[in-house]
């Protein structure tokens, strides 16, 4: 068994004050047991206006954030999953929401950059996003070999579309991340329902850290950030404010839970 850690934060546009906050729930987790840790979308910067992002974006490799990120994986002997970070898009009004995995020498192994772009209206609250404005969109699925088990990289809005999950589950993914910065208002509605959802029925664990609170520019941020076993029962759940959740990835169980019910032995229709 491994223990991982759904790291939950309120970010703000400060981004050395949010990679300290951070460093400090990596810690804690890793102080915990975690060998496994992962930070929510936009841990680095949770800007006052859109395009806040591009000023702060680095070139793929290089740059104080992915700095931090190595060097704390590598302090800590633990593989981080960091959220998002902007990197350097093709269009240089934009940047690409990266996913960046780090092994526990602070090596890089994978990085996925987000494909569903969070353009909407939130019904009831009037709330208006347009991701597309200032974000480059990722073509390419990524799935991860690690000690822990394959897993299946994902962002936010990508939870919502049940095919692409499907897809990774053809290759084998035993664990599904999903760092996210959910609204209030989404995630009340939706939240736990869709991560159950995709855990019960690709039969896979899911982590999910959130940010969840009060944010500078005033958006909300739902929390309950959670890990979910194959059978689609949370394990853990840190419901606001900075923190984190903390539970068992057992293969084993897995396993078990896939022998003893082999749905997905039995699809008679697959994802091209």
């Amino acid at each position: 068994m491994t223990l991982c850690a759904a790291i939950q934060m309120v970010s703000s546009p400060d981004v050395a004050a949010n990679l300290q906050a951070a460093g400090e729930l990596i810690a804690a987790a890793a102080a915990k047991g975690a060998k496994l840790v992962v930070l929510p979308e936009n841990f680095a910067l949770m800007g006052l206006h859109e395009l806040d992002k591009v000023k702060v974006k680095e070139a793929d490799g290089s740059g104080p954030i992915q700095d931090f990120l190595a060097a704390t994986a590598r302090q800590h002997a633990v593989w981080i999953i960091a959220g998002t970070m902007p990197i350097a898009a093709q269009a240089e009004e934009k940047v690409r929401a990266a996913c960046l995995v780090y092994n526990d020498r602070g090596e890089r192994v994978a990085r996925y950059d987000k494909i569903h772009l969070f353009d909407v209206s939130v019904p009831e609250t009037g709330e208006v996003y347009r991701e597309s404005a200032s974000i480059e969109a990722g073509q390419e699925r990524v799935v991860v070999d690690t000690p822990f088990g394959r897993i299946g990289l994902a962002v936010c809005y990508d939870l919502r579309f049940p095919e692409f999950f499907r897809t990774m589950s053809q290759e084998g993914v035993d664990i599904l991340v999903f760092p996210a910065a959910f609204t209030a208002a989404t995630g009340a509605a939706h939240w736990e329902v869709l991560l159950r959802a995709r855990a019960i029925e690709n039969l896979c664990y899911a982590i999910a850290p959130n940010q969840g609170g009060l944010h500078g520019n005033g958006r909300k941020t739902f929390g309950h950030s959670m890990v979910i076993d194959p059978w689609g029962a949370v394990q853990d759940c840190h419901a606001e404010g900075p923190g984190f959740a903390l539970a068992d990835i057992d293969l084993t169980r897995l396993s078990q839970v896939r022998g003893a019910f082999p749905v997905l032995n039995h699809r008679r229709f697959n994802c091209e």
